[in-house]
């Protein structure tokens, strides 16, 4: 039970930094989902899901650099014309999606909400996050996956936002803090290992783009961070955490994100150029070693997350999720 103890306080570090990919305004690795799942382990509750098999030793693919490599997930470009649009190369694929993405930013709707009728983006998303793999000391562990839904509860709030990299659903609050504007689209040919284009028949082409693999991608500041809403240097904030300390080296040293293999998938009025329906899936590695959590010593984590959002936002969506529905 004592190694299960160690395992799950670990995790509670790493699923911080799900908070913070979800937006989360702060990193708090005390939530009340991470509370109730040790609590199920001290109470030995966990034992109802098998035996531990937490190894020590090791660091897990992401923390040795093994998603470090960066290759096409989707199918590359054919030149050519697609629904009486030219694409030569990448260049002109970013150029069309940032034309579209700025146009489609124009255009503005009037909602409901609990403050009265406010107006956001005509186009909104729905979003979702899940844990595709956990490693605690390079291992996975039955026992931690079956937390990991109860640490999430915690820790992950669905919400309603406009085409990334916004993360805001109100045309007038869409920039950084420090005051970079995302009516504007930073995407360029530069930022895409791959991108193809299909013609639907139906007056409308779908761009698919993968965007070059990023550590430490910063929204709005590279080439994942000009696509999705990516997290920046989380180290100094993980670091700040009173009970949280390295065995050796800094955060600088031991924690890592690794963005790499998203996609967004990107259907256009060739008409208007307006986007009618988008999905985004951004892929997250993150590893953390050396780190001491309270008593914990010497420890290391990594996980895989898919950060995924779909356009348009259905109405059950919104009022069920934020309350809010088409004035």
């Amino acid at each position: 039970m004592k190694k299960v103890l160690k395992a799950v306080l670990c995790l509670a570090l790493v699923a911080a930094f799900v908070a913070s990919l979800a937006g989360c305004a702060k990193i708090n690795y005390v939530t009340n989902g991470t509370i109730k799942a040790i609590n199920e382990v001290k109470s030995g509750d966990w034992k109802n899901g098998g035996t531990a098999a937490t190894a020590q030793g090791g660091e897990g693919e992401a923390a040795e650099g093994g998603v470090a490599e960066d290759k096409p997930e989707i199918e590359e470009l054919t030149p050519g014309t697609y629904g009486g649009v030219e694409f030569k190369d990448l260049n002109s694929v970013a150029a069309y999606y940032k034309e579209a993405y700025e146009y489609t930013k124009t255009l503005t709707a009037s909602y409901k909400t609990e403050n009265g009728t406010e107006t956001f983006y005509k186009m909104l998303g729905e979003d979702n996050l899940e844990l595709e793999s956990i490693l605690i000391d390079g291992k996975d562990n039955a026992t931690i996956n079956k937390l990991v839904p109860g640490i999430m509860g915690g820790l992950f709030s669905k919400n309603i936002n406009a085409l990334p990299p916004a993360e805001n659903r109100n045309p007038d609050l869409d920039k950084t803090e420090d005051g970079q504007d995302f009516h504007q689209c930073y995407l360029t040919g530069d930022d895409l290992i791959a991108a193809n284009v299909v013609d639907n028949g139906d007056g409308t082409i779908t761009l698919t783009m993968q965007p070059k693999l990023t550590e430490m991608s910063s929204r709005g500041k590279d080439a994942q961070g000009h696509f999705f809403s990516t997290l920046g240097d989380i180290g100094p904030t993980v670091s700040s955490i009173s009970v949280v300390s390295f065995a050796q080296g800094d955060y600088k040293d031991n924690i890592k994100v690794t963005y790499k293999g998203g996609t967004g998938v990107v259907k256009i009025d060739t008409k208007t150029k307006e986007i009618v329906e988008a999905e985004y899936t951004e892929m997250a590695y993150i590893a953390v070693t050396h780190v001491n959590i309270a008593i914990i010593k010497d420890k290391s984590a990594s996980l895989t997350i898919k950060y995924w959002q779909k356009f348009p936002c259905s109405a059950d969506y919104m009022k069920e999720t934020k309350g809010v529905t088409p004035a």
